[in-house]
């Protein structure tokens, strides 16, 4: 793999040592090349050749290969909470039913669910220990009422990544759905629907997928399709929506049910180029080089006297390392950084948070490791 090439794409190297990715991805050029494409095609031909909505057929196919999931279960959503907003809002809640997710959720998988409160449903928040989320903690939490376990698959702070196969076996076998938060995970580390049980999943594009912001997909079983209503409803979500005067009444058979009108094309041909150049490269084979880079960042923080606090074995280690100084300020470190070398990386709940991605080389990693003072 020509690492060097793939540096390329991302002309923010020339800038920054960015590793920030859990934030908000450079987007990378192929997918900005897609958007060109798109603007072309608009000033030129308009929607005479129709090839705008060919793409976006394309890419939610493409979408569902990267899920292992079929076309039809895929829809195009303006971001990761109107994806979750889709299943909370769309179940037939009853009085007494209840959710069981964490106390240290994005706020995106968090509020959609406070607001079935009104509607008498319980929302059972499992505790984080030590960075940790216990499967067995949230399996003891699930019971006979219980209608959705709703989880990041890697939680964005501490940089956790939930055994989702362990946990969705769990969920299928008590006849409980599965619902995932999957934007820290989704063209980073590999994700298989079908081989985690998944039910439903929603995503932005804009961290790992290196695509646009305000585009994302959201994927739903399509044995579900029936169990969950269509927050809105339009002409686009309708069978034989490009039939105006004659269309059905009747909602689409698969995720498209879920539309309502026209669709962000020029976003969906950004992801669409993020998406082509990401999956030639595969994602396992961008997991086991940022699983690299983030071992050697964990141990140069460490011998500087740093506190890791993300999980790093097994199943539980991911993209984001979130790290610690007893005897330093993050925010103070963070801004020293920028300021004196130009190393973009965050701060989440007190800690410093790097999270580098498939352009970053280890010199990068090595530079953060060197600029950071003794902790």
């Amino acid at each position: 793999m020509d690492w060097n090439a793939i540096r390329d794409e991302f002309p923010i190297t020339k800038t920054y040592n960015y590793q920030n990715n859990a934030a908000v991805a450079p987007m990378c050029r192929r997918s900005a090349l897609a958007v060109q494409t798109f603007l072309g095609e608009a000033v030129d031909h308009s929607c005479v050749r129709g090839s705008a909505y060919q793409e976006a057929e394309r890419v939610r196919r493409l979408s569902a290969s990267l899920l292992n999931a079929t076309a039809d279960e895929i829809c195009f959503v303006k971001n990761t909470t109107e994806g979750l907003n889709f299943v909370s809002t769309g179940i037939a809640w009853n009085p007494g039913d209840n959710v069981v997710t964490t106390n240290v959720e994005f706020p995106a998988n968090v509020h959609c669910w406070l607001a079935l409160r009104k509607r008498g449903v319980t929302i059972r928040q499992v505790r984080e220990r030590n960075g940790r989320i216990p499967l067995e903690e949230i399996v003891e939490s699930i019971d006979e009422n219980t209608r959705v376990v709703t989880i990041s698959s890697v939680q964005y702070a501490s940089g956790f990544r939930s055994d989702l196969a362990s946990l969705g076996r769990e969920c299928r076998s008590r006849g409980v759905w599965l619902c995932v938060d999957a934007i820290q995970s989704l063209g980073v580390l590999p994700v298989d629907v079908k081989a985690m049980h998944i039910d439903f999943l929603s995503a932005d594009a804009h961290k790992w997928l290196c695509g646009p912001e305000g585009l994302g997909i959201f994927f739903i079983r399509k044995e579900l399709l029936q169990e969950v209503a269509p927050v809105f409803v339009g002409w686009l979500g309708m069978e034989g929506a490009m039939d105006f005067e004659h269309g059905s009444r009747e909602l689409q058979s698969t995720a498209k049910r879920y539309d309502t009108g026209a669709y962000n094309l020029m976003g969906i041909y950004a992801l669409g180029g993020a998406l082509d150049f990401l999956m030639e490269i595969g994602i396992e084979n961008i997991w086991e080089r940022v699983r690299k880079h983030t071992d050697m960042l964990c141990a140069g923080v460490q011998e500087k006297g740093y506190r890791v606090f993300s999980p790093r074995e097994g199943v539980e280690a991911s993209g984001i390392v979130s790290f610690v100084s007893d005897k330093r300020e993050s925010a103070a470190l963070q801004k020293q950084l920028f300021s004196e070398h130009r190393i973009v990386v965050s701060t989440r709940s007190g800690r410093l948070r790097s999270s580098p991605h498939l352009y970053n080389s280890e010199q990068e990693i090595e530079q953060l490791i060197a600029a950071l003072p003794e902790g």
